[in-house]
């Protein structure tokens, strides 16, 4: 085993341990709440309470990885984020449970800033492609075992023990590595305002990529539990359909640099709004096996527009810049992200469960009509960068061809990434 393999593998385990244990509760919050008779917008907003904290996170996690080192910074942010965990098992509260997630988001979006400027770090200009592609294999994996992993404990407590038991034994890895901490760069800048005026339909993509996706994941489970799906049965919905996420990756990417980002933003638009209308036309009654397949297709067209969107971006931005963008555009993200669920679970609580999709199909209708909007007013740009793959986690990796450093922004936090080769990189945690 060579020394720099070698190097990567506990951060590796640590984000798949991680990831594991954000999918059983992906599964676990909206069906637990619901069973103790929350309405759908209460639920989003649990949801919502994640992906607040991971955008705290964006802007702050940075300096405390600058004090203390990555290695330090991982164990507490993974420690806290087991505090969390168990703390929910005191009260099955709603509130509670958002403070408790907005705190679990805040720490996991700095778990995820150390692994991947970790990674950035120890690959090079020969290794990166394949060490990137390792960690898309074992984060989009763990959230994918997750919903699985939660069908084994039936009793909610006895999950939230286990995520919490999860999350402390994701740190022992790194915090029992002898490879030291990488070298901390200097801090780079990008204002979420310049970056929308720098690609506007890039910026809106990735935005809208966050609240249609937070929104599937996190309330998909309550529309299947309404529709008189078992407990057995949603696990395994979820979990097809972050596969389907993975397998549609590079094929994606493959033909947005053949034929251009976006014509194939429009057909992935066009085709998730088709998917988002048949879901309530066919309803809950139909047989699961259709529900898996239009599951599937919906998060796999849905998956990559985060790639396609930072992949407009960063064709007009310069290469030295593509560091403080990948942090613009993970804020961007995690803005809709925070929004989204709180949204959809509103018009749930109003509309009935079927009301979702509507809902997914009304900001993929916008979507389109946007792109369609921005692609006759402005040409796209002769040489474009390659497609960006986004990975199961609510963060983003954008590879360049030479290490990077922690990036800390202004109004919108720094995160390492960005560049020409594809490697890894969202999906959902509730």
């Amino acid at each position: 085993m060579s020394a720099r393999f070698s190097s990567i593998i506990p951060v590796l385990l640590g984000v798949l341990i991680a990831e594991v244990a954000l999918g059983m509760m992906t599964t676990l919050i909206p069906l637990d709440l619901a069973a103790h008779g929350l309405k759908a917008n209460a639920i989003g907003l649990v949801g919502s309470g994640y992906f607040v904290g991971f955008l705290l996170g964006t802007l702050t996690c940075a300096r405390l990885v600058r004090a203390v080192g990555h290695i330090r910074a991982f164990a507490v942010f993974l420690a806290v984020s087991a505090d969390c965990a168990l703390l929910m098992i005191m009260a099955h509260d709603p509130l509670l449970w958002t403070v408790l997630r907005l705190v679990m988001g805040w720490m996991l979006s700095g778990m995820f800033l150390v692994a991947e400027s970790w990674l950035n770090d120890k690959a090079d200009n020969t290794s990166r492609g394949r060490v990137f592609g390792a960690y898309l294999l074992v984060s989009w994996g763990g959230a994918a075992l997750g919903p699985l992993a939660y069908a084994l404990f039936k009793d909610a407590d006895r999950t939230l023990a286990m995520v919490g038991v999860a999350l402390a034994t994701a740190l022992l890895p790194m915090a029992l590595t002898p490879t030291q901490n990488p070298t901390l760069g200097e801090r780079q800048r990008f204002g979420l305002v310049k970056l929308f005026n720098i690609s506007p339909m890039g910026t809106t993509c990735v935005i809208a990529s966050g609240l249609v996706n937070s929104s599937f994941y996190t309330l998909a489970p309550l529309y299947l539990e309404r529709h008189g799906f078992s407990p057995h049965q949603i696990p395994t919905f979820l979990s097809a359909a972050l596969a389907a996420a993975l397998v549609v990756q590079y094929p994606v990417g493959m033909a947005a640099d053949r034929f251009g980002r976006r014509p194939i933003t429009l057909a992935a638009l066009g085709l998730a709004f088709l998917v988002a209308l048949v879901f309530p036309i066919l309803g809950g009654g139909s047989a699961f096996w259709v529900l898996i397949l239009l599951g599937c297709v919906l998060s796999g067209v849905t998956a990559p527009l985060y790639g396609l969107g930072a992949g407009q971006t960063n064709d007009r931005v310069d290469r030295s810049q593509y560091v403080a963008s990948s942090g613009g555009l993970l804020f961007a993200w995690a803005i809709g992200s925070s929004v989204g669920p709180l949204l959809a679970g509103i018009v749930m609580a109003h509309l009935g469960p079927d009301s979702l999709f509507f809902f997914l199909a009304f900001c993929l209708a916008l979507l389109s009509g946007f792109t369609l909007f921005r692609i006759r007013r402005r040409p796209s740009v002769e040489s474009e960068s390659a497609f960006v793959p986004v990975r199961a986690a609510p963060a983003q990796i954008l590879i360049k061809e030479e290490p990077i450093e922690i990036a800390e922004a202004q109004e919108v936090g720094g995160v390492p990434a960005a560049g020409a080769e594809p490697a890894a990189g969202r999906g959902s945690s509730t």
